[in-house]
């Protein structure tokens, strides 16, 4: 017996299974992985044409199935190193953009219906909403904005001084939309295709991209003789947490070994930085309480060597303090901070603002019991959010000091330099996950950072990458990754201010916008059309 319609129906999933797998691999490609150190950023201007196709091939009701299969395979490619800290971490992100995915595929074809002509710019519209919406909230996440691809094409990038990293989503996204629309149209008509009829858009997509890298080419700074401060990074090669006492201690030994280095290399160093909780035991905590003598004892031989530093000292550590919970009782609470020591005095502190979803705070306790002590047993260390955005200043010098995560998000970092701050330090452990694929995905979107408030960054990590970004967004040096080491940044203080800065995130709010006044645009007009057919049909029957 033959069956040429399960046949064709097979061939059918096999062709859009092949689309949507393609799609998923440029996409990957496109930012840095485990093949391709720095990323494939070119692909990125075609990488979701295969997806747009899929698209049109697939009826409204399955585009649920299909965008669910997309939003898990592709960041289960492009985020793969997540399962190294813990198997569930890798399946969470994976439902979280099934589920975002299975919600923007039905928009998307939905496009088609409401604007059977022009639907590609909707689609546009509603694929950068989608990049700026999925940032915000509990589950903010920032991996795989389409942008960030572009970290080391530095003419292209420049407009982020203007409206974030969203303007250059914009740019690199079009072409797919636009020639997966082409494709389709000259599939339908093939003899009688001309693409006279959507020239317009692409003479538009030409003349902005033109602008883009005119603009490019002439607002970099040229800040050779802006005031340079030293700062020596220091990376001990090490995840903090793990070991034990004994690991600390050594950890600490290998911390003090290489700042030393680094200042007898440059006796003139302005500040020294640690990173993310590179000192774990509790400094408060341990010289208040004293609950933990052999805690207490590396506690002290910590501020000791500090007082015999003429240089100040930037480190990582979790602040521990009591305070009353929500029950009326006193407790310990843990902050992610960050201490400025001078002299073993402390300076000032900085505590996390932006918590990593689940692996650092988990806020629905109440609703979600059992999800929370599934979290706690897992070991999971929950934070309490910091309230303060605090400007340190030293050495003449007023820094930002975003933790880890945080300079993944353009309004942490705006923030901080509408404070005041000159410089961003962002002190990270990215060691848990033993993939350079993270490490560099992560430091490709501080990239951004300078260059949408035209300050210097620079990053102190545990085991890569340590590095110094100009204002203009070049990376200026960076440390050899999983090694024991350091990096001696002579850093430029700008003060230049930006639109950006100024204004944050008025494009992708202007994108949002855009998508949702053309949604309802079409379902109001596709609405009026089915009454007044409607309305003529029953006319003419009566």
């Amino acid at each position: 017996m033959k069956f040429p319609g399960l046949v064709q129906w097979g061939r059918g999933v096999i062709h859009h299974f092949l689309l949507m797998g393609s799609s998923a691999l440029l996409f990957t490609a496109a930012f840095p992985n485990s093949l391709f150190k720095e990323g494939l950023p070119l692909l990125a201007f075609v990488a979701y044409i295969p997806i747009f196709i899929l698209i049109q091939e697939i009826a409204l009701p399955v585009s649920v199935l299909w965008g669910a299969l997309y939003g898990y395979l592709s960041y289960a490619l492009f985020n793969y190193w997540l399962s190294v800290f813990h198997p569930l971490a890798g399946i969470v992100v994976g439902v979280i953009y099934l589920t975002y995915f299975a919600i923007l595929f039905p928009l998307l074809k939905l496009s088609e219906y409401l604007f059977p002509k022009k639907y590609y710019i909707l689609q546009w519209l509603l694929w950068l909403s989608y990049e700026y919406l999925r940032t915000k909230g509990f589950l903010g996440y920032g991996y795989g904005i389409t942008g960030y691809s572009q970290w080391n094409m530095g003419p292209l990038i420049q407009i982020a001084d203007i409206g974030g990293v969203w303007l250059v989503s914009a740019l690199v996204v079009f072409p797919s939309v636009y020639l997966a629309a082409l494709y389709g149209r000259w599939n339908k008509e093939r003899s009688a295709f001309k693409i006279g009829k959507d020239v317009g858009a692409a003479v538009a997509w030409v003349l902005a991209l033109i602008a883009t890298l005119v603009y490019g080419y002439m607002r970099p700074l040229n800040y050779t003789g802006a005031p340079v401060k030293r700062l020596a990074l220091i990376q001990h090669n090490a995840d903090p947490w793990r070991g034990g006492l004994p690991a600390y201690r050594r950890n600490f030994e290998v911390l003090k070994r290489l700042s030393l280095e680094a200042i007898q290399q440059e006796p003139s160093l302005d500040l020294v930085v640690w990173s993310e909780t590179a000192f774990v035991p509790r400094i408060y905590w341990h010289t208040t309480y004293r609950d933990d003598p052999e805690s207490y004892v590396l506690v002290k031989e910590l501020l000791d060597f500090l007082a015999t530093q003429s240089v100040p000292y930037v480190i990582g550590n979790d602040d521990a303090r009591l305070e009353v919970n929500e029950e009326g009782r006193w407790e310990r609470v843990d902050y992610n901070a960050v201490m400025l020591f001078e002299k073993g005095e402390e300076q000032g502190i900085y505590r996390k603002i932006h918590l990593v979803p689940f692996t650092e705070h988990f806020p629905y306790k109440k609703q979600l019991p059992w999800v929370y002590e599934a979290l706690r047993n897992a070991d999971t260390h929950f934070w309490k959010k910091g309230t303060e955005y605090t400007v340190f200043e030293s050495s003449g010098l007023r820094f930002a000091t975003p933790i880890c995560f945080e300079d993944t998000f353009g309004y942490l970092s705006r923030e901080f330099v509408r404070r005041g701050a000159e410089i961003i330090v962002n002190l990270t452990n990215d060691a848990w996950a033993h993939s350079l694929a993270c490490q560099m995905q992560h430091a490709t979107m501080a990239v951004f950072r300078a260059v949408e408030n035209r300050r210097s960054v620079v990053r102190a990590t545990a085991s890569g990458q340590t590095c110094a970004i100009d204002p203009n967004g070049k990376i200026t040096a960076m440390g050899e990754p999983f090694t024991e080491t350091y990096l001696i940044a002579a850093v430029p203080l700008v003060s230049e201010a930006t639109l950006y800065t100024a204004w944050g995130d008025w494009a992708a709010y202007l994108f949002v916008g855009a998508a949702l006044g053309g949604l309802l645009l079409g379902l109001v007009r596709e609405g009026h059309r089915f009454l007044t057919s409607s309305f003529r049909r029953r006319k003419i029957e009566s």
